[in-house]
């Protein structure tokens, strides 16, 4: 563990904070889980026991390593609760208004060297910095989707964000057996600027006819040597963060270019979001997922 952080708190308990207060608690970390929806935290939990479990059977960790993680993960039910700690990530919903009224809710709540961090995959990290009172305190933590599983936290300093929060920030990750990189603060900053306007294209190439859903996601995990198709990755990822990723790009960096493909828009108007709602460019309704299109 790094000497300044013990205590960690994660806001939001979905599938991306969930998986991260898993990571840091394998790190040796105290784990605070807060979500807006307390029901939420007995799922989220369960489900963190479930992949720690899974863990053990793989024998990536031992049995020994679960447990202590486990017993250092507490749900919290209000932000004052959460807020005493030594690092707060955020991992609410990638929505700019409601990621800045998690800060704004939160700030009172905070000890006075609080480090704050969102793990944010396309939203300036200026900008949310700006809704707190510590933008010198504030840096982007982007853990990538499984969180204990994936090896890279990517890292970006807002204008304000310190060198000496920024060399806390990499020394976390690192502790947590994770690789770092720097990314500038642009909008999607370095995997996501790359990666999402290749599934938009994806879903372009379905849009357009080129290929259906089976051809494309063959064509890429055999053509390029991808572990998931795109369209797959998509369906993992959530169809709403794609677009949300799609439409930080194409407001931010005005190119024509990352313009949300219309199919795309329409599976999430329809609220087939992927695999967490049942049905996105895959029926999960049985035990096979199965192409839509």
């Amino acid at each position: 563990m790094t000497p300044t952080i013990k205590t960690v708190a994660v806001i939001g308990a979905g599938q991306m904070g969930a998986g991260i207060a898993h990571a840091v608690a394998l790190g040796g970390y105290q784990v605070r889980l807060y979500d807006v929806a307390a029901d939420r935290l007995p799922v989220a939990l369960g489900a963190i026991a479930t992949a720690l479990a899974r863990q053990v059977e793989r024998q990536t960790i031992t049995r020994a390593q679960a447990d202590a993680a486990l017993a250092g993960i507490s749900g919290v039910n209000s932000l004052a609760e959460a807020g005493g700690v030594d690092l707060v990530i955020e991992a609410a919903v990638e929505d700019e208004a409601v990621k800045k009224a998690v800060f704004a809710d939160l700030v009172p709540h905070l000890g006075p060297d609080t480090l704050l961090a969102s793990n944010t995959s396309s939203i300036s990290i200026t900008r949310l910095a700006s809704a707190t009172d510590r933008p010198e305190r504030f840096i982007g933590l982007h853990f990538l989707t499984p969180a204990p599983v994936m090896q890279l936290v990517a890292i970006i300093r807002g204008i304000a964000t310190s060198a000496a929060t920024y060399d806390v920030a990499v020394a976390f990750a690192e502790s947590l057996g994770k690789t770092t990189t720097n990314a500038e603060d642009f909008p999607a900053f370095i995997v996501n600027r790359i990666l999402v306007p290749m599934i938009n294209e994806a879903i372009y190439t379905l849009y357009e006819g080129v290929g259906n859903v089976a051809s494309i996601d063959t064509a890429l995990k055999l053509g390029a040597n991808h572990p998931m198709g795109p369209l797959e990755l998509a369906d993992f990822m959530g169809l709403d963060v794609v677009l949300a990723i799609m439409n930080v790009l194409y407001d931010g960096l005005a190119d024509s270019k990352y313009r949300p493909c219309p199919l795309l828009v329409k599976y999430v108007e329809a609220g087939w979001l992927g695999r967490k709602s049942g049905r996105g460019f895959y029926d999960y309704s049985g035990e096979t997922p199965v192409p839509t299109r």
